[in-house]
């Protein structure tokens, strides 16, 4: 069985609230799941402590199992230290792109123009 630890959205529209479960990964996302891991409720402050809760024992054991977190539940473990940090590509995503590259070259353009004046 593929179980994957993840996200399953509850609270009402714009209201989000998370639990964070040990699942298969055939299952919808708010559908069955193992167990309960714990909560994230985005609509906290980043700095509160009831922002994120988790059973640190019950995740180590499925992640022992073979359990695969998602990228978000990843960058969770990864900050309450059960994970080491993993280097994460961003490719091109943060690269302007070309016409913002050739008004940038025009604006250094005129720039270098006028100082020379």
């Amino acid at each position: 069985m593929a179980t994957k630890i993840r996200l399953a959205r509850g609270g009402s529209k714009k209201r989000p609230y998370y639990s964070i479960v040990a699942a298969d990964s055939r299952m919808p996302r708010d559908g069955r799941f193992l167990e309960k891991l714990g909560t994230y409720n985005p609509l906290l402050p980043k700095d509160s402590e009831d922002r994120i809760r988790m059973d640190a024992e019950r995740v180590q054991y499925w992640l022992s199992q073979g359990a695969q977190p998602t990228d978000r539940i990843a960058r969770f473990l990864e900050a309450a230290g059960l994970r080491e940090n993993a280097v994460r590509a961003n490719l091109k995503k943060a690269e302007p792109g070309k016409k913002a590259k050739e008004r940038a070259k025009e604006k250094a353009a005129k720039a270098e123009a006028a100082s020379a004046e």
